[in-house]
């Protein structure tokens, strides 16, 4: 699940405008939710934008010369970095990639967003892709003239489970009570949302899959994920991706054997 409640710095107030934008790439639903200002999305006053049908390529085996499919609706910076991250996953793969090709991927892409201009962007952001793949993306920091930190958080709630009292509430609710010994979950916030419980904050530059309640920080740490069978899954005419290549690829494959 991925809810989004959005402090409007940058676009009207309107449908369009409302986190957290889908589109369908490879015949699968990709979902973006977007915390932070990131100069090289941003349009202002007369500026040549987005919403024109201007929107900056990101790099594909270094070049930018490909076709653009994906174009925001509305005029926010955040669905701008959705659909050029499209592009460009769209322009690089003709086969659907293995979740570790898609972990060093993406953050290459991010690598390149934040390159422009690393002092003011601030890029946080969960995507979904499909039914079981959650990346979590930061690159923290405070707007000019503001105190208020926006970054990503993390927890693994799994047994034992015990109390849980909220950090801006007098509310408190035991999980031992509803839930089962089999359960665990994964709770990412752009802050702590609670005060007994061991928060981790993303690094800056970090991505992280999530699967199963449990985190993947590393590309070689998703083919896990991957031979559990939890990896991209589509009907559309793409072939799947050669697991056996891509452990060649990370050195993770010899002979027969992993």
């Amino acid at each position: 699940m991925i809810a989004h409640i959005r402090y409007g710095t940058q676009g009207k107030t309107e449908l369009a405008n409302v986190h957290p934008f889908q589109r369908e790439l490879w015949g699968i639903p990709f979902i973006f939710a977007h915390n932070g200002d990131v100069p090289l999305f941003k349009r202002s006053g007369d500026d040549q934008g987005a919403v024109r049908g201007y929107l900056p390529r990101l790099a594909v085996n270094g070049s930018k010369d490909y076709d653009q499919v994906f174009f925001p609706v509305g005029d926010t910076d955040s669905e701008a970095i959705f659909c050029a991250i499209l592009n460009a996953l769209r322009a690089q793969f003709q086969t659907l990639p293995s979740l570790p090709v898609l972990h060093d991927t993406i953050r290459k892409l991010c690598d390149e967003i934040v390159e422009h201009d690393p002092e003011l962007t601030i890029l946080n952001f969960l995507m979904g892709c499909g039914e079981n793949v959650q990346f979590a993306y930061s690159w923290p920091g405070a707007r000019p003239g503001s105190s208020v930190w926006n970054g990503l958080y993390y927890l693994v709630r799994e047994p034992p489970f015990s109390v849980a009292d909220l950090e801006d509430c007098d509310y408190s609710i035991d999980f031992s009570k509803v839930t089962t010994p089999e359960d665990r979950v994964a709770v990412i916030a752009t802050k702590p949302l609670t005060k007994n419980e061991e928060w981790i904050e993303l690094r800056r530059g970090e991505l992280i899959l999530f699967d199963d309640g449990l985190p993947h920080l590393e590309p070689t740490a998703c083919f896990d994920v991957e031979t559990r069978g939890h990896g991209l899954k589509s009907n559309h005419v793409l072939t799947c991706p050669s697991i056996e290549e891509d452990m060649r690829r990370y050195g993770l494959f010899q002979g027969s054997g992993i």
